[in-house]
C-alpha cells in the first residue's frame, strides 16, 4: 500500500504521530508500541496501524516501531527539515497569540511576517516578527517565497483578502475566519472554526457524558 493515495484524515494525523516520536527520542526511548501511541495521542491502535500502513512495513510484529527510524521518517514525510516561512494576516488578540507562540515547537515552520490595518500595530513586531500595513501586503509578499498564510481577520474581509494572496502565488491558507472561502482548485485551505468547534465539545459532553473511572 506505500503508494495508495493517503487519505486526507491520515495525513492530519501525521503531524501528531511525529510530535509523539519526538518527544519519545527526547526522552531516551528506543521503540514503542501502537498501544504506547494509543495512549499517548488518543488514536486507536487499529487506526494507527491502518495510517501506518499507507506507508509500507514501518514497524515488526512483536517488536513495535523504532523511534529513531520514525521520527526520521514523518521528518521526511513532513518535509519538516526544510524552513516553512508564513504569513499572518490580522493581529488581533488571535493573530497575537498566534505571533507570540509561533509554532515553538517546531523549529522548521515560523511566522515571519504579519499585517493589520491598525496604525497603532504598523511598524511594530511581536517577538521579533515585523507588522506591515495590510494595504501593501502584496509589495512585501510578491518575491519573499512565503507560499502559506494564516488568515485571522474579520469574515467580511476574508474573501477579499484571500483573492490577493492568491494572485501572489500563495499556495496554502489556514483560515480562522468564520467563512468559507472560494478559492482555485490548486489553493489548499483548512478552515479552523473556533467557535463550532466548541459548540460541538459542549453537544457531546452533554449528549454523550464520559463515564468516571
Amino acid at each position: 500500500m506505500e503508494n495508495a493515495k493517503i487519505p486526507p484524515a491520515t495525513g492530519r494525523r501525521l503531524p501528531i504521530y511525529y510530535r509523539f516520536m519526538q518527544n519519545a527520542y527526547e526522552s531516551g526511548k528506543l521503540r514503542v508500541s501502537s498501544a504506547d501511541l494509543s495512549s499517548a495521542t488518543g488514536i486507536d491502535s487499529t487506526t494507527i496501524r491502518r495510517d501506518f500502513s499507507y506507508f509500507g512495513a514501518l514497524g515488526k510484529k512483536g517488536y513495535g516501531y523504532d523511534v529513531q527510524n520514525l521520527l526520521l521518517f514523518f521528518r521526511k514525510k513532513l518535509d519538516d527539515e526544510k524552513l516553512t516561512k508564513v504569513a499572518l494576516l490580522g493581529v488581533g488578540n488571535l493573530g497575537t497569540a498566534l505571533l507570540n507562540y509561533n509554532f515553538n515547537k517546531n523549529n522548521n515552520t515560523r511566522i515571519d511576517i504579519a499585517f493589520d490595518i491598525d496604525p497603532e500595530k504598523i511598524g511594530k513586531n511581536i517577538c521579533g516578527v515585523p507588522i506591515f500595513n495590510l494595504n501593501e501586503m502584496e509589495w512585501h509578499l510578491k518575491n519573499s517565497g512565503i507560499e502559506v498564510a494564516i488568515l485571522t481577520v474579520p469574515s467580511k474581509v476574508a474573501q477579499e483578502i484571500v483573492e490577493r494572496l492568491v494572485a501572489v502565488n500563495i499556495q496554502a491558507i489556514l483560515n480562522f475566519a468564520p467563512e468559507h472561502l472560494k478559492v482555485p482548485n490548486n489553493i489548499r485551505v483548512h478552515n479552523i472554526d473556533l467557535a463550532a468547534e466548541l459548540q460541538s465539545l459542549v453537544f457531546f459532553m452533554k449528549q454523550y457524558p464520559m463515564e468516571n473511572d
